[in-house]
C-alpha cells in the first residue's frame, strides 16, 4: 500500500544525514517559520518537470543537470547566477543541435546548499569539530563557532534559493 505524503512523513524513515541541533527551541523557531513560507516551487513547475522527465526516460529526450555541489552565501551574487545558468543553456544548445532531441535543462541551483558527510567530525592539528554540512546548517571555517549547527541558517537559505529563482524565472 502506497505512503501517503505529510509534511512530517520524512521523520518515518531512517535520517543518516540529519544535522542535531543543540538548541531545540531555535530549530522549532526556525521549522516554524519556513512553514508559513510560500513553497518556492509551484506545483505546476514540478507537475511539467515530471512530464518532461518521463519523455527523457522513454528515450524522447536528454537530461542534463548543473550547477555548483553546494551553493554558498559567501558566493551569492547575480553574475554567478546568470553564468551558471548561461552555462547550462549553452551546453543544451550544442546537445539539442547534435541530437536533433529536446534537453530538459536541470539546475543544481536555488537550494543546493546541503553537504552530506561520511563522518559527523573531522580532525584538523589535532582539534575535533563537527564536519561542515553545508551553508544551510553550519560555517565552512574550522572553529567552534563557525561549525556549530544554526537552524537560522535554513531561513537564510530559503531567502537565498527564493531569490535565485525570482532571478531565473
Amino acid at each position: 500500500m502506497p505512503m501517503t505524503w505529510t509534511p512530517d512523513s520524512w521523520k518515518a524513515h531512517e535520517a543518516r544525514h540529519l544535522p542535531h541541533y543543540a538548541n531545540a527551541a531555535e530549530l522549532a523557531a526556525a521549522e516554524q517559520t519556513l512553514s508559513n513560507y510560500p513553497p518556492l516551487v509551484f506545483a505546476g513547475e514540478a507537475r511539467a518537470l515530471k512530464a518532461d522527465l518521463a519523455d527523457v526516460a522513454n528515450g524522447h529526450g536528454f537530461l542534463l543537470q548543473g550547477g555548483d555541489c553546494a551553493e554558498s552565501f559567501a558566493e551569492f551574487h547575480p553574475n554567478n547566477i546568470r553564468d551558471t545558468f548561461r552555462a547550462i543553456l549553452q551546453m543544451a544548445v550544442v546537445m539539442t543541435f547534435a541530437s536533433k532531441r529536446p534537453v530538459v535543462k536541470v539546475g543544481r541551483m536555488a537550494g543546493q546548499f546541503a553537504k552530506p558527510r561520511s563522518a559527523p567530525t573531522e580532525t584538523i592539528d589535532g582539534v575535533t569539530l563537527p564536519s561542515y554540512l553545508g551553508d544551510n546548517i553550519n560555517g565552512i571555517e574550522f572553529d567552534p563557532v563557525s561549525r556549530r549547527n544554526d537552524p537560522e541558517r535554513m531561513v537564510r537559505a530559503y531567502s537565498q534559493a527564493a531569490a535565485t529563482l525570482n532571478l531565473l524565472r
